[in-house]
């Protein structure tokens, strides 16, 4: 009996930024697939129960996209680097109160 190789959490975290939860999650997937050909699950949050401030995420179906509040646009995932800095600079510019 074969078994299928499971995704590897390689980051995770959780922290307060001023009164905004951030939260990063990102696994990598055993291959690379059409709906996600850089090999990653990925989701980032920040925000609190009630308020999401910034999330990027690549639900199946979804593809790569962020969301800022209600509103939802595709993200053009280039590297992992870059989308925890793309990230970060989310969070610092929505956070500044």
């Amino acid at each position: 009996m074969q078994y299928m190789a499971e995704a590897v959490l390689i980051v995770h975290s959780k922290a307060l930024h001023g009164r905004w939860i951030v939260q990063r999650k990102i696994w990598a997937l055993p291959e690379a697939g059409a709906e996600r050909p850089h090999g990653l699950k990925y989701s980032l949050f920040c925000g609190d129960a009630e308020h999401c401030l910034v999330r990027y995420d690549n639900e199946a179906g979804k593809g790569d996209h962020r969301h800022y509040g209600d509103r939802e646009e595709p993200y053009a995932f280039t590297t992992l680097e870059v989308l925890l800095e793309d990230f970060q600079a989310d969070v610092i510019r929505l956070t500044q109160e």
